[in-house]
């Protein structure tokens, strides 16, 4: 298992379980157009994060069919990271009017997504070599 994998699987372990520990504060960017209340949405992709990361640490010998669960869990990681950028939309939207630095931080995390939709992806090639 690669380092960028173990550490993937570690990063959505630790936000995973900070939707639980302090979910508060996520609930705020979660979009108004989505059905349900703030806190489900918290703890679903909270719940998602720590399933994919524990799906990243799967031996790649465990398979659903022919595909290694761990292919799968990097698939499933670049989808969440897709499906919670509306998030960072709306936080930087909401925290343009706060005080330095909120503002830089809500607005860099925009640019930094697209990382993350890279870091999947290339553990989606490593897996599919």
């Amino acid at each position: 298992m690669t380092l960028a994998t173990r550490a993937l699987a570690a990063m959505l372990l630790i936000a995973g379980i900070a939707h639980f520990i302090a979910p508060k504060s996520l609930d705020a960017i979660v979009p108004a157009f989505l059905p349900g209340g703030p806190r489900l949405w918290t703890y679903l992709s909270g719940a998602a994060e720590i399933a994919i990361g524990l799906a990243l640490l799967a031996p790649l010998s465990m398979k659903i069919g022919t595909i290694s669960i761990r292919l799968l869990a990097a698939y499933a990681a670049l989808f969440l990271f897709i499906a919670v950028y509306p998030a960072n939309i709306k936080m930087a939207i909401d925290w343009r009017d706060r005080p330095m630095p909120y503002p830089l931080i809500a607005f860099a995390r925009l640019p930094l997504q697209f990382g993350l939709f890279y870091w999947a992806w290339s553990i989606i090639k490593a897996l599919k070599r």
